[in-house]
C-alpha cells in the first residue's frame, strides 16, 4: 500500500505527453514494472506470440485432415521424427497438436490475452485510479503467467512429445504415464504449467476486484461504470470461484500419476495386466474440470462482450441500449454458468432426470445471452455508424455470437447432444461462439485502444483487409463443420480415408483446410500492422474516437499515475453520446464523464439538474482525497 501511495504522490505532477519512466531503469520500467499499462502490453504481446504458435499447430493438423494422402516430408525440418519414414504425420503428434492448440488458444491466448491485457489496461484508466490496488501482485501475476508459458512451450520440444490427451485431459489417458508417449513428461509439464497459470489468474482476479471496489474516483458509482469495467469485474469474480476447482482437479491427477492414489482410476488393464488402482472414477475429473470449463467460456467471452459494448456505442454515436439490462444479463450469465457444467456430460451415463435439469438450465442461459444480442442490434439501429476496424470486428462478434449461440441451443438439448457429441458440430459451435467471437472482441479492443496504449494510430486500410479475411475465413472454416457434424463426422480422428461412410467429405475437408490456411495467413497482416504502427504510425489525437470515458482524458501517452494532476471527478454516466443540446456546449456530439453537469445546462435532464447542486461537494471530496492519499 505504501508503494502505491508513494507512486500517487510522485505522479501528482507530470509531463503531458510522455512517460515519466526515466526515473527508473530498463528492468523496473519495462520488465518488472508495476505500471498496469506496461503489464497490459506484456500480456498482449505474449498473447500475440501464443496465437501464432496455436494457429501454427492448427495448420499442422488441418494439413493432415485436408490432405491425408499427401507426402509431408517437407515438414521434417520442423517436426523431425514426428514425420514417419513414409512421409506421414505421426498419429501421436497429431493428437498432441490438437491438445496443445486447444490449451494454448483457450488459456494462453483468449484468457490471458483478453483479461490480462484489457482488465489491466482499462480498469485503472476507466475508474479514475492511479494504478491497480497492488502493483506488486500485478507484476507477479504476469511473471507467473510467463513462467507457465515457458514450461508449456518447453513441452513442445521434449523427445516424448507434449501432452496428448485432448485439451480437457480426461483420465485415464492423462493419469497413466505409460498410456501413450504424450502422457509422460509432456503431461507432467502441462500440469505444472497450468498450476502457475491458475496462480497467475487468481492473483490478477483478486487485484481487479479489489481495484474496482476500492479505487474508483470521486463520483464513479457502480451505476456510472462503463460496461467494460462491469464485464472485467464479473469475469474476475467467476475466475476466483472457478479456477481453484481446476487446481484441485489437477492436483488429484498429479497424485494419481505420481503417488499411487486412485481418485480417477479403477480396474485398469494395460497389455493384459491389471493395475492396482481401485475405487476411483474418471467421471469425478469431468465434474471438476467442467465446473471450471463452462465458466471458462464466459471468462473468455464476457470481456470480449464488454469491449464490444464500448466500441459499438462509441461508433454508433448512440448511448448503449439497456445499460441496466446489459449489467443484469452479465450477472445472470455469471450465475447460470456455474450450474450448467454437466451439459458437457450427457453421454457419461448420468441419471436422465439430472440430465433434464442441466438441459433446462442450459436453455435458460440463452435468455440473458439474447438480451445482449438484441441490445447490440438496437444500439446499432438508426445509429450514425462509423465503420472503424474496431467497429467492424465488434459487429462481426455480434454475428458470430448469434450464429454460434443458436447451435448452442441445439447442443443444450440432451436428446440431440447425445447424437452430436464429439462430432464436428461441437467443434463448429464452440469455435464460433467462444473462439472466434472472443477473438473478434479482442481485435476490436486492440484496434480501439491502440492509440491510448502506444500513442499512435494503426493503419485503417490494413485493418479493413484483416477484418474481411478473418470474418469470411471464420465462417468458411467453421460453418461447413456443422454439416459434416450432423452426418456423424467425429472429432480428433487422424484420418478418414479408411471410412467409406466419410469419403464423400474429402473435398469439404480440403476446402476447410485451405480456408484455414488463408485465414491464418491473414493474421500476419495484423501482426505487421501492430508492430509497424508502434513505431511508424501517425501520432494519435487525445481522443480519436470522440469517446466519453475517462481514459481519453489522460495525456496521449500517460505516465505511471495516469493523470499528471488531480484525478478526474465523474459527474455523469459513460454513454452521453448524441445528447440533445451537447453541440451548443462545445462538446460535439458527446459529453465526457468528467464534464460537470453545470456546464451542459441545455442538455441536462430534470434528474441531472437536481444533481448540479452536488458538484461542490464532489469537488471538496476530491480535494480532500488528493490531500490525504492514504484515505
Amino acid at each position: 500500500m505504501a508503494s502505491v501511495v508513494l507512486d500517487v504522490e510522485h505522479n501528482a505532477v507530470g509531463h503531458d505527453d510522455h512517460d515519466d519512466h526515466h526515473h527508473g531503469n530498463f528492468w523496473t520500467n519495462y520488465v518488472f514494472s508495476y505500471d498496469h499499462k506496461v503489464i497490459a502490453k506484456q500480456y498482449l504481446i505474449s498473447g500475440i506470440l501464443w496465437a501464432i504458435i496455436g494457429g501454427g499447430l492448427s495448420l499442422l493438423f488441418r494439413i493432415q485432415l485436408g490432405f491425408p494422402e499427401a507426402d509431408l516430408e517437407w515438414l521434417r525440418p520442423l517436426l523431425g521424427d514426428w514425420i514417419t519414414e513414409g512421409g506421414k504425420m505421426d498419429t501421436t503428434f497429431y493428437l498432441a497438436a490438437v491438445t496443445m492448440h486447444g490449451t494454448i488458444m483457450v488459456f494462453f491466448v483468449l484468457t490471458a490475452g483478453l483479461s490480462g491485457t484489457f482488465s489491466n489496461f482499462l480498469i485503472p484508466l476507466q475508474i479514475g485510479a492511479r494504478d491497480m490496488a497492488s502493483g506488486f501482485m500485478n507484476m507477479l501475476s504476469y511473471w507467473l503467467f510467463a513462467l507457465a508459458s515457458v514450461i508449456m512451450l518447453a513441452s513442445l520440444f521434449i523427445s516424448t512429445g507434449p501432452a496428448s490427451g485432448g485439451w480437457v485431459i480426461y483420465p485415464p489417458l492423462s493419469a497413466l504415464p505409460q498410456a501413450v508417449s504424450g502422457s509422460g513428461l509432456g503431461m507432467t509439464l502441462w500440469l505444472v504449467s497450468m498450476v502457475f497459470f491458475i496462480a497467475s489468474s487468481l492473483l490478477g482476479s483478486i487485484n481487479y476486484i479489489s481495484t474496482v471496489i476500492n479505487l474508483r474516483t470521486v463520483g464513479m458509482s457502480f451505476g456510472k461504470l462503463p460496461l467494460t469495467i462491469w464485464s472485467f469485474f464479473i469475469t474476475a469474480v467467476i475466475g476466483v470461484l472457478s479456477f481453484p476447482v481446476l487446481f484441485a482437479a489437477a492436483l488429484l491427477l498429479v497424485f494419481d500419476r505420481s503417488f499411487g492414489t486412485s481418485f480417477y482410476l479403477s480396474d485398469i488393464f494395460i497389455q493384459g495386466e491389471l493395475l492396482s488402482n481401485s475405487g476411483g472414477s474418471p467421471i469425478l475429473f469431468q465434474h471438476l474440470f467442467w465446473f471450471l470449463g463452462h465458466p471458462e467460456v464466459y471468462i473468455v467471452l464476457l470481456p470480449a462482450l464488454g469491449l464490444t459494448s464500448e466500441v459499438i456505442s462509441t461508433n454508433s454515436r448512440k448511448p448503449i441500449f439497456g445499460y441496466k439490462a446489459m449489467i443484469g444479463s452479465m450477472l445472470g450469465i455469471a450465475f447460470l454458468s456455474f450450474i450448467v457444467w454437466a451439459h458437457h456430460m450427457f453421454v457419461s451415463g448420468m441419471n436422465p432426470f439430472l440430465g433434464t435439469v442441466f438441459m433446462l438450465l442450459t436453455l435458460i442461459i440463452a435468455v440473458p445471452s439474447a438480451v445482449k444480442a438484441f441490445n447490440y442490434i438496437t444500439t446499432l439501429f438508426r445509429g450514425n455508424i462509423v465503420f472503424t476496424p474496431a467497429m467492424l470486428f465488434s459487429i462481426g462478434l455480434v454475428s458470430l455470437f448469434i450464429s454460434g449461440g443458436v447451435t448452442g441451443i441445439i447442443l443444450g438439448n440432451s436428446a440431440l447432444d447425445i447424437q452430436l457429441h464429439d462430432t464436428y458440430f461441437v467443434v463448429a459451435h464452440f469455435h464460433l461462439v467462444m473462439g472466434s467471437a472472443s477473438f473478434f472482441g479482442m481485435m476490436a479492443g486492440v484496434y480501439h485502444w491502440y492509440p491510448k496504449m502506444f500513442g499512435r494510430m494503426m493503419n485503417n486500410a490494413l485493418g479493413y483487409v484483416h477484418f474481411w479475411l478473418t470474418f469470411l475465413g471464420a465462417y468458411l472454416v467453421f460453418f461447413p463443420m456443422h454439416y459434416i457434424g450432423i452426418a456423424g463426422f467425429p472429432r480428433r480422428y487422424y484420418s478418414f480415408t479408411n471410412f467409406d461412410a466419410f469419403s464423400t467429405f474429402t473435398d469439404l475437408n480440403t476446402f476447410i483446410s485451405i480456408a484455414a490456411m488463408v485465414t491464418v495467413a491473414g493474421q500476419f497482416i495484423f501482426v505487421f500492422n501492430f508492430f509497424w504502427s508502434m513505431f511508424k504510425g501517425r501520432l494519435a489525437p487525445l481522443n480519436p474516437w470522440k469517446s466519453t470515458t475517462l481514459e481519453w482524458t489522460t495525456p496521449r501517452k500517460p505516465g505511471h499515475g495516469n493523470w499528471p494532476g488531480a484525478l478526474p471527478i465523474v459527474y455523469r454516466w459513460p454513454y452521453d453520446l448524441s445528447k440533445p443540446g451537447s453541440d451548443k456546449d462545445g462538446h460535439g456530439d458527446f459529453i465526457p464523464q468528467n464534464v460537470p453537469l453545470s456546464e451542459t445546462t441545455s442538455s441536462n435532464t430534470p434528474e441531472e439538474e437536481d444533481l448540479v447542486q452536488l458538484e461542490d461537494g464532489l469537488k471538496k471530496l476530491s480535494d480532500h482525497r488528493e490531500a490525504n492519499p492514504f484515505i
